[in-house]
């Protein structure tokens, strides 16, 4: 099959093509140009403009979707302008199916900004012609994953840490080589057409747990004290003082930390057998990664 993966240069992309490439012709866009290597052919385009997504899907038979714009003053706009894009785009150009990576909680009545706009791009990218296959995750563990080097900054910088109460939360992290399995594994699988599926790790934890593991790798022991009266606004400027993570991008995914991430259903496992990685272990490879690259 020739795959298509939109947002290929992210985190999530940058793991998932070499996983794709084995088995497939790979076409990897992004805004950026970049040079074709290693069996992947790279496009440059932009999904919030329609006309250049024409040459991306001549001859593709999936498109897996990673694009979205948090960070960006008006995300949501953004990424339902381009998911709109790519569903009329992909419409008419005979894909056969979108693969989404979107994220767990969405189905929450209380939704923060950030998970809204996840759930509106999923709606989005079904709107067209195409058979749409999402899968929900929570906290990716992995090198570049925005959530994950935040708590690991937390870990690394705070000796004391003040904290809200969604630190009691309970969410169900998944290391980044599981997430890429399952996009490659639903890539043309037909019984998972026009489905969403939960995926997550085999452990569900509260986040002061995470905290509390994360530090125990990095030979820490942080004093952690709850409080109900720090805001999710405030929680978001106070990571921006002491973690790598802007402002931007810290608050609409801290906003959604009062909301469970945790899988309840497991028909993924059914379809893609894969043997899920445990929490610590995709916490001591991350780590042992990021020093590698020096970090």
């Amino acid at each position: 099959m020739r795959v298509a993966v939109l947002g290929a240069s992210g985190v999530i992309g940058t793991a998932l093509l070499p996983e794709l490439v084995r088995e497939h012709d790979v076409v990897a866009v992004s805004r950026s140009p970049h040079p074709s290597a290693s069996g992947v052919r790279w496009l440059q385009a932009d999904a919030t403009d329609e006309r250049s997504l024409e040459a991306v899907f001549r001859g593709v038979d999936v498109c897996v979707y990673l694009v979205h714009s948090l960070g960006s003053q008006d995300f949501e706009t953004a990424d339902r302008l381009a998911a709109l894009n790519v569903a009329r785009a992909a419409s008419v150009a005979g894909v056969g199916q979108i693969v989404y990576l979107g994220g767990l909680g969405d189905d929450s009545p209380d939704l923060s900004r950030h998970l809204r706009s996840r759930q509106e791009t999923a709606e989005a990218l079904s709107s067209g012609t195409v058979s749409v296959t999402t899968l929900r995750a929570a906290m990716v563990v992995g090198p570049g994953s925005a959530a994950f080097e935040t708590i690991l900054a937390l870990v690394d910088r705070l000796p004391a840490m003040i904290c809200p109460r969604w630190v009691t939360v309970p969410t169900q992290p998944i290391a980044l080589q599981d997430v890429v399995r399952y996009l490659s594994g639903v890539c043309g699988l037909e019984p998972a057409l026009g489905h969403t599926f939960d995926v997550g790790g085999p452990e569900v934890m509260t986040y002061r747990e995470m905290i509390e593991r994360i530090a125990h790798w990095r030979g820490k022991h942080p004093l952690i004290i709850e409080v109900p009266v720090l805001t999710p606004r405030l929680s978001s400027w106070w990571l921006h003082l002491v973690t790598p993570v802007k402002a931007a991008v810290a608050r609409p995914l801290i906003e959604g930390l009062r909301i469970p991430t945790v899988a309840h259903d497991n028909r993924i496992r059914e379809l893609v057998s894969i043997e899920l990685t445990p929490f610590d272990d995709a916490v001591r490879d991350t780590l042992a990664n990021s020093a590698a690259l020096g970090g």
